[in-house]
Parts: C-alpha cells; structure tokens; sequence
C-alpha cells in the first residue's frame, strides 16, 4: 500500500499553498494511502474524471455499500444514477426556468453598489464584506426567499463545512449537525410558504402531490443546494480576489474588454473552491496501477487535478484565454452542486462589476485561510479599493 503521510491538507503551509506538493505527489505517487481520511487519494485529471463517471463501480450513496445514511442527509447529493434522476431534473427543469440573465445582471448591480461603499475606505474584508451578501443575495433571488442575515447565516454555513472534514477532526460533526438542523428549520418555512415565483415555489408546485419520501429528498435538496451554492459562490469569490490581488495584470487585462467568460473560468481552475469529494468502490477496480478493494473510500482531489499537466497546458500559469476548460473547480457531473450554474454567474457579476469600477483594487495584508479540507476557502482576506 502507497502510504503517504506529507499530505495534510490542514497543514499552514498546505492551506497557503497546496500545489508544489500536489504537483509532486503527482508526478511521484499519483495515487496514494491517506491514513488520516482512511481513502485512497487521486490526483491526476484522467484518474478523478474516470471516477466520477463510473457510477457502477465507485459509489457516492453510502448506501449501496451497506451504511445507513440519516433521513435528514438524504439529497440529491446522496443518490446516484439512475435513482438519483428524478429529483435531479425537479431541480434542473426549475433552474432552466429561471432568468439567469437578468439574476446575474441584478448580482452585478449590487456587486457595484458594494463596490461603491467600500471604495476609498482604509481596508475591507472581502469575505465579509463582499463575498457573503453577494452570494447570499444571488441564493435567495434564485430560490425566491428572503435571506437570513449575513453573519447568522455565515456562522451556520461554516459550521457545515467543517463538518464535512469530520473524519479527520471528529469534534467538528455535532456542531455540523446542529446546523444543518437550523437550516432544514429555515428551509421548511420557506417550503411551506411558497406560492409566488423563484426555483424552490416552482419545485413545490411540481410534487405537490408526490410522496412524503419525494417531499423529503425535494426540501433535503433545496438545503443543499442553498448552502452549497452560497459555499461554493463565496469561497469562489475569495479564491479569485486573492488570485486578483497577487496578480493585478488579469484585472487590468479584463478593463480592455473580452475574456471575462474564459478568465472566469481560469481563475477558478487555477485556485477553486471544491478541493475533492468521496466515493466507495463496490467491486475491485485497478487505478494507476494501484489495487482498489470492495469497501474503500476514494478521494478525487480536484484542487491537484485542476493543476495536471496531461490535462492543462502550463497548468502553473494563469491563461485568461484558456478554452476549453473542463476545470474541476466546482466539481464534476451528477453530483456538482446544482447551484453552481448560479455561483459561476455570481463570480462572472463580481469580476465584470471590479473591471468596469473606477477604483483599482489593491492588497492590504496577507489573507487568513479557512482550516478545511473539502472546501478551499479564505476566512479573512483583506484589500483596499482606491481611485
């Protein structure tokens, strides 16, 4: 068994800056035992991708393996094809419905106006204070919600991440699982008064008549998708600033015009806000050489895929112009947050609105990383905006 213990993803230096080590696992043990998470960790592109797409072999629903899995963690997250279907097109069907157009148009408004206010002040957080009322504003106008506030719903969302590395700091599940049971509380009131318009009243109208388990897996989703979206939008948005920051000349390039789609998508490729995800192999399974037994969990880790250079010319550098881009960034497939579509929209509204801003953004002191694992992600960044 290929043993690696230089890999902690909560190491200071690793949360810094994973890449140099990444890269070398790599290219020397490409495939490799982590003890701590008890999985098999994958850090090519072709490897993960092929993961991900074989839903026979490599399953995301504990349950096909023989665990229980809580009625309240069952989601669309949860199941795999084909079972995984139906719920999955409720929501996508629902999402198409939507004006994206005019939702991403309506974030970049209030991008500018936050933009405005935080102009010429001596420092601002850009988590606090850009990334988590856009995200949480881009959620709530998708679902048709009001949204919580800001702070209360930040420390919620928090406390699920970090629960998400519970099996390498077990003290971190209890306090997940108290916020989850806040938010599916919230959920449900925003379920049982939905009559207007938005992507969770037109869920609702179409099972209102379904069964009590589809009702479950319907709110368990809508949960899911709220908090994922808002998660992945706002580590997003924190990631790309501080890439912006280091890298003033990919701001400058984008107030000539054209590119803002690609140099979106590269900025999330070149430092992204889903660091990998969990599968158990249900069968035996070769990968890289290296012998998968029935019952063992594996880790496609996006953050080193999204940086292999089988799959990205000069993955190092960041290429605004890069196209195509099958980035991992936001994950892959079936099992992507359904809210991704909106918080690429979200990020696209954000970057536009700071190429378009008079004032130039500049960095102000080193930023904080957030100590998770599964989501790559600031706690504070600080930065100026000055004309």
């Amino acid at each position: 068994m290929l043993v690696v213990d230089r890999y902690n993803p909560l190491d200071a230096s690793t949360l810094a800056n994973p890449y140099p080590l990444l890269s070398d696992l790599r290219r020397e043990t490409p495939v490799f035992w982590h003890e701590g998470m008890q999985s098999w960790v994958l850090t090519r592109y072709a490897d993960c991708v092929r993961v991900l797409r074989d839903h026979q072999t490599f399953a995301r629903d504990p349950r096909r393996n023989g665990r229980d899995v809580p009625a309240e963690s069952q989601s669309v997250q949860t199941l795999d094809p084909p079972e995984q279907g139906y719920i999955r097109s409720l929501f996508m069907n629902a999402l198409h419905a939507q004006p994206l157009s005019a939702m991403e148009e309506r974030t970049r408004r209030f991008a500018k106006q936050r933009l405005d206010e935080l102009t010429d002040r001596d420092e601002f957080d850009v988590i606090a204070e850009l990334a988590v009322p856009l995200s949480l504003s881009l959620m709530g106008d998708l679902l048709g919600v009001q949204t919580p506030p800001y702070q209360e719903f930040a420390e919620i969302s928090d406390a699920i991440m970090r629960s998400m590395d519970g099996g390498l700091n077990p003290a971190l599940i209890e306090p997940g699982r108290k916020a989850r049971q806040e938010l599916s509380d919230l959920v449900d009131g925003w379920y049982a008064g939905q009559r207007g318009t938005g992507l969770l009243a037109q869920v609702r109208r179409a099972t209102s008549d379904d069964k009590e388990l589809v009702q479950l897996y319907v709110k368990n989703t809508a949960r899911v998708m709220f908090q994922g979206g808002y998660s992945t939008m706002s580590a997003a948005i924190g990631n790309s600033i501080g890439v912006l920051l280091a890298h003033p000349e990919i701001l400058e390039g984008l107030r000539e015009g054209g590119l803002l789609g690609t140099a979106v998508d590269e900025l999330v490729r070149f430092d992204g806000p889903v660091q990998g995800t969990t599968r158990v192999a249900l069968v035996s399974a070769r990968i890289s050489g290296v012998q998968i037994t029935p019952g063992q969990k594996i880790i496609p880790l996006f953050v080193a895929a999204n940086r292999d250079p089988d799959a990205f010319a000069e993955p190092d550098r960041i290429l605004p112009e890069r196209s195509p881009n099958p980035h991992l960034g936001y994950g892959w497939g079936t099992h992507a947050c359904i809210g991704t579509t909106a918080a690429a929209a979200g990020l696209r509204a954000l970057i536009s609105a700071l190429a378009d801003h008079p004032a130039h953004l500049e960095p102000v002191s080193t930023g904080k990383r957030r100590p998770t694992a599964t989501m790559r992600a600031f706690d504070v960044l600080p930065a100026a905006l000055r004309i």
